[in-house]
């Protein structure tokens, strides 16, 4: 049966990009939960929306506006600081209007409308060519960098006021981080979609965290069960012509709930 669903082309190239983007997604977000910032990743899965609407409304591929837009909104956020901490009224407005746009692009849009709107919901069977190979390179970009920012970047999360008087350029790293996650919400969306994002930006490495208190072996852990899940859920999806992101979703509440349990007992 395997053989079969690897015959097409069209599932090779889903499993590929679902690899691709899993890695990064949970490499990136074992880093995002550790510093308490899952908003920013919910911020910017809403803002690639208008981004993705934008990029269509003039005529680009969406993936260029989610790029564009999420990676300006990230450092954006970093800039800002602490000042954004507690601010949920000014960011639920952000949200809002980021929508708001995007159903005004998305209205006013005549091509690419479907494919802007997949992005709502994740379009990893309907991957091209080229798109798997513009998610590679970002990946390599991703993972790049924050292999490079991850040493000043974990000791910025857990003494940040011992690493500002070591001189670790603290709001740059939090700024390169940000972009970094705006990039792994770009790529994301791809998969499963604007609204669940989640699944594997936060899902998998909400549940590594839950299972081990190691540092490399926890950023390992959150890539891997994201691979899992990603691979699982196209298989599931493939047998059972459900969607994909319903069963990716499903898979990553299952794993963090179970690593809850083996961590409550």
């Amino acid at each position: 049966m395997g053989m079969t669903m690897l015959s097409y082309d069209f599932m090779i190239r889903a499993f590929v990009a679902s690899g691709i983007v899993a890695i990064v997604a949970g490499s990136v977000g074992y880093f995002l939960v550790l510093r308490a910032q899952t908003f920013a990743g919910h911020a910017l899965a809403h803002i690639a929306f208008a981004g993705a609407t934008g990029a269509a409304f003039v005529g680009l591929a969406p993936i260029y506006g989610v790029i564009a837009l999420t990676v300006g909104a990230g450092a954006a956020m970093g800039l800002l600081g602490d000042k954004l901490s507690g601010r949920d009224v000014t960011i639920g407005i952000v949200l809002a209007v980021s929508l708001g746009f995007g159903i005004l692009f998305l209205s006013l849009t005549t091509t690419n409308a479907v494919q802007a709107t997949s992005l709502l919901f994740g379009s990893v069977l309907a991957v091209s060519p080229s798109t798997l190979a513009t998610l590679a390179v970002l990946g390599v970009v991703t993972l790049a960098a924050l292999a490079f920012i991850s040493r000043p970047l974990v000791f910025s999360t857990l003494q940040p006021e011992l690493a500002e008087a070591k001189g670790v350029p603290i709001r740059f790293v939090g700024t390169l981080f940000l972009a970094l996650v705006a990039l792994a919400v770009a790529q994301s969306i791809q998969i499963v979609g604007v609204l669940l994002v989640f699944t594997l930006m936060v899902g998998p490495p909400a549940a590594a965290q839950l299972l081990t208190r190691r540092l490399a072996t926890g950023v390992a852990l959150a890539a891997i069960l994201a691979l899992a899940q990603a691979w699982l859920g196209i298989t599931l999806a493939f047998y059972t012509d459900w969607p994909t992101s319903f069963w990716i979703a499903l898979l990553s509440a299952a794993v963090y709930l179970g690593a809850a349990a083996l961590k409550h007992r």
